[in-house]
């Protein structure tokens, strides 16, 4: 029980971890910014990524492992939900993972143009995330629990 616990525990300080990183990101990626920015930015980024494999790593646990059976979770549409969103969270997260990547190097003075779609990436990625929460609810108050058949 205290093992199941912890992993939950750590499943929600890692999504927090992810929100802030993200959150981190938007603030600082305005139009045009100096290098250095980008590459504060990419550490924003690598937390982000080690937060994303800790959510990973605890959420697979309480589906393989936790208080409650595989079934539970694997039988559940709002599950498999929430795995579409967390697919397509790090689908769009790729755009500006690469491109923050390229650009961290160089004259931390020199400007480096940020194009919209990595500002809108993040955007996308902060909307759906926000969305993970209500679907947990969701799960916790039983929407998504298949019936017994009698």
């Amino acid at each position: 029980m205290l093992a199941d616990i912890l992993v939950r525990y750590i499943h929600f300080l890692s999504l927090a971890v992810v929100f802030a990183a993200l959150i981190g990101q938007h603030v600082l990626l305005k139009g045009t910014v100096p290098r250095s920015t980008v590459a504060l930015v990419q550490r924003f980024d690598l937390a982000y990524a080690i937060a994303v494999i800790a959510v990973l790593a605890t959420g697979l646990l309480q589906w393989f492992s936790g208080s409650k059976p595989a079934a539970f979770y694997s039988s559940n549409p709002v599950f498999h939900t929430k795995l579409t969103l967390f697919l397509a969270i790090g689908l769009v997260s790729i755009y500006p993972s690469v491109f923050f990547g390229k650009h961290r190097k160089g004259d931390p003075a020199e400007l480096v143009e940020i194009p919209k779609g990595i500002v809108w990436s993040v955007r996308i990625e902060l909307l759906l995330l926000a969305l993970m929460p209500l679907l947990a609810v969701l799960m916790a108050k039983g929407l998504g629990i298949p019936l017994a058949k009698p």
